[in-house]
């Protein structure tokens, strides 16, 4: 074999090469090879998936025989039936569950499998600015380019509605939204949101609503707006429900996606060449999720909100070194990074290397997050605590 030849150089594809791993998961490697690290990199909630879940997949794996064996690519009839209650209890809106409903496994693969069907070299999506990292990187992934939208910190973290039209052009394809928003926690308001959906219907767009967050809403819920609730956008939203968070079933892998019956089939044939389907067991837990007691999300939220406290808490403890604003909804907070901290990936890395503390670096979530931080709340009491005792004595307060 040549002594010159470098196989990622001759065989691996330049949309691969050029991908860097998501700053979330490169923060949460970094700091797993530090065996006393306290995390707040990572979206994981610490909560054990709810008993009836688990006892409700246990009894089929016992008494089903067909749970090893795959499902229909768009997912087993009688979950699609179950989500689209669901979705009309939620919002309601009717749609048909053989044709506006495909069962993913988690929003990670139904956004990607969309951005597949959407986007062709060259086209370009509309992102806020601070938004989800992987969004950015789906879109340069399937051949597209991010366009930002900025978000203004002084107002909260709410977009200026005024600025989109201008985002808008000939190869714009669809407008991405977060409410409640990771990384920044801002619930988008009703009236950007029905702003954003007129703009998207009169330019022939798709607003991709991904939706982790909406059960953890703090006491801003009359405030949040699920935009699929008004049927004369429905032509232009595809929402996208996961039961990672509010369900603990991170680990499962599994969501549903509810859109235009013109575009389920594209997406089914992409989501059959990802995935075949989402797995079996994980749409039996879905299942028992969505028809089960929902007592849990009601814990859930309470322990967050006061996680929510604690680490706003000890962020103002350390006001030398952090500004932020508190996160509204999800569990996250976005602190920026003040004084001579220095920029935010060399502040995260000194920060794990020095302290043992870990931070998602905010230039991640686009440009807006320079010199800001991520900081997730939904770990363990003692591990904020552990975290902010941490950075207190790495900075002397």
């Amino acid at each position: 074999m040549d002594q010159e030849f470098d196989p990622r150089a001759r065989l691996v594809a330049s949309r691969s090469r050029d991908l860097a791993i998501s700053a979330i998961k490169e923060m949460s490697i970094r700091s797993a090879k530090i065996p006393d690290a306290a995390s707040l990199a990572w979206g994981l909630p610490s909560f054990r998936t709810p008993s009836p879940i688990r006892d409700a997949v246990a009894q089929a794996l016992e008494s089903d025989s067909k749970l090893g064996m795959y499902t229909l690519p768009g997912g087993l009839p009688e979950l699609c039936k179950t989500v689209a209650a669901a979705h009309e209890h939620r919002t309601g809106q009717r749609v048909d569950p053989e044709n506006n409903i495909t069962i993913t496994a988690g929003n990670m693969e139904g956004l990607n499998t969309l951005f597949s069907v959407l986007i062709d070299p060259g086209d370009e999506v509309i992102v806020t600015d601070p938004g989800f990292v992987s969004h950015i990187s789906q879109i340069r992934f399937n051949g597209g380019f991010p366009v930002y939208w900025k978000m203004d910190e002084d107002r909260d973290w709410e977009p200026d509605i005024s600025d989109l039209p201008g985002l808008i052009g000939p190869r714009t394809k669809a407008i991405v939204l977060v409410s409640p928003s990771n990384p920044t926690g801002c619930i988008l308001s009703e009236a950007t949101l029905r702003a954003v959906a007129a703009l998207a219907r009169d330019n022939g767009l798709l607003v991709i609503l991904d939706d982790p967050y909406s059960h953890f809403t703090y006491e801003n819920r009359a405030t949040y707006f699920n935009l699929a609730s008004l049927p004369e956008f429905a032509d232009h939203i595809a929402y996208l429900f996961t039961f990672s968070k509010c369900y603990a079933m991170s680990g499962w892998r599994a969501g549903y996606m509810v859109m235009p019956a013109a575009l389920r089939a594209d997406v089914v044939k992409v989501h059959d060449l990802t995935m075949i389907c989402t797995p079996h067991i994980s749409q039996v837990a879905a299942q028992a999720a969505l028809e089960g007691d929902q007592s849990h999300l009601v814990e859930f939220e309470r322990t967050l909100g006061r996680r929510r406290d604690l680490i706003c808490e000890r962020l103002d403890r350390l006001d030398n070194v952090f500004q932020y604003v508190r996160p509204q909804g999800a569990y996250y907070v976005f602190p920026r990074v003040i004084g001579a901290q220095g920029d935010d990936l060399s502040f995260a890395h000194q920060l794990l290397d020095q302290a043992h503390v870990a931070v998602t670096p905010g230039s991640a979530f686009g440009p807006s997050g320079r010199y800001h931080v991520r900081m997730a709340f939904c770990v363990e009491d003692d591990v904020i605590n552990t975290a902010f005792d941490r950075m207190e004595a790495h900075f002397g307060t």
